[in-house]
């Protein structure tokens, strides 16, 4: 089995090689479906677009949260093609980590010249 630091990094190492292929200004869905790909023929297990649920007062609600994609069940990957990462970026992965109950996340903004780390590539843990 992988430890979190090994498959976070095979998590970077799909996003350098999706934006050397694919380059800037692409659809987020562009992305997401390449990045699967790559995860997928690394042998890693992913899941796209997976339902998260919000409780209020014990009522579960389906209210369309969707992780951009759940890498071995435990790391969320939220793709962004934007012209900057900004706050609201952050606090959005912030609150999928709380809801899907899950420590660390890789935040990706695909829409820059060149992909860099703590920059365009982000890790966010809870």
């Amino acid at each position: 089995m992988m430890t979190t630091n090994e498959i976070t990094y095979q998590i970077r190492g799909a996003a350098f090689k999706v934006h050397a292929e694919l380059g800037p200004g692409l659809l987020e869905s562009v992305y997401e479906a390449a990045m699967a790909y790559e995860l997928l023929n690394n042998g890693l297990q992913v899941q796209s677009q997976v339902g998260i649920p919000m409780t209020y007062k014990e009522i579960k609600f389906d209210l369309g949260f969707r992780l951009d994609l759940l890498v071995e069940q435990q790391i969320i990957v939220e793709i962004k093609s934007v012209e900057t990462l900004i706050p609201v970026h952050f606090k959005q992965v912030m609150t999928y980590l709380r809801l899907a109950d899950k420590r660390i996340a890789i935040l990706i903004n695909f829409n820059v010249r060149s992909l860099e780390d703590k920059v365009s590539i982000q890790r966010i843990i809870r």
